[in-house]
């Protein structure tokens, strides 16, 4: 990884932007957030970004003839402010090709469940479902398919009696805060490869 330019996707909140801001600013993560994107342009994370001094661009989904169209811009704009790992932070879209190959193996997604187990939306829920005693955090690459790249880190959380999605969830958001700045600074240290489809770090 040659630049520590940071470009965020975003689609909501932006709560996971914020931690990755916080980690910036507060010196445990050795990165610049170049650019924080968003497809919805009333996002509040746009905000967050803006609060702090950092470029905030709503590029609208809906205004593109195809998913590749979009992406392709996407991949436009932030090459063109250096951005050296694309980080989705709350980003409601798949990866396209185009933004795949602009950035491979370069692209980080936060999702809150321990991968392979529970991917796509409702995750807590599908735990729960389960049964499963434990859940968690996976920070992975992304690739073409849903929730299924190599895995950079992982934090467990214990589902407790009682838990509901809503309870599950915010005992997991404060975990992927932790979880999400470390595995962003371990791909940027470089001193990492993949192996099949196993991340192996040093």
């Amino acid at each position: 990884m040659t630049s520590r330019r940071l470009g965020v996707l975003v689609s909501g909140r932006g709560s996971n932007l914020q931690a990755l801001i916080d980690a910036v600013r507060g010196g445990r993560l050795e990165a610049e957030i170049a650019i924080v994107v968003s497809n919805r342009p009333a996002a509040y994370a746009l905000e967050r970004a803006r609060a702090h001094g950092i470029e905030a661009v709503a590029l609208d989904h809906r205004q593109y003839a195809s998913r590749d169209d979009y992406d392709r811009e996407l991949a436009r704009l932030l090459g063109s402010r250096g951005v050296g790992l694309v980080c989705l932070a709350g980003f409601m879209r798949l990866v396209g090709q185009p933004l795949l190959d602009a950035f491979p193996d370069a692209i980080v997604n936060v999702h809150p469940s321990l991968l392979p187990a529970f991917p796509g939306i409702d995750a807590q829920r599908q735990a729960l479902d389960w049964g499963v005693k434990v859940s968690g955090v996976t920070v992975h690459l992304v690739n073409r398919e849903l929730d299924a790249g190599p895995i950079v880190l992982q934090r467990t959380v214990a589902v407790e009696p009682g838990d509901t999605p809503e309870s599950l969830a915010e005992r997991i958001l404060i975990e992927e805060h932790r979880a999400y700045p470390e595995a962003v600074g371990l791909l940027l240290g470089g001193r990492w490869r993949i192996e099949g489809r196993r991340f192996v770090s040093w």
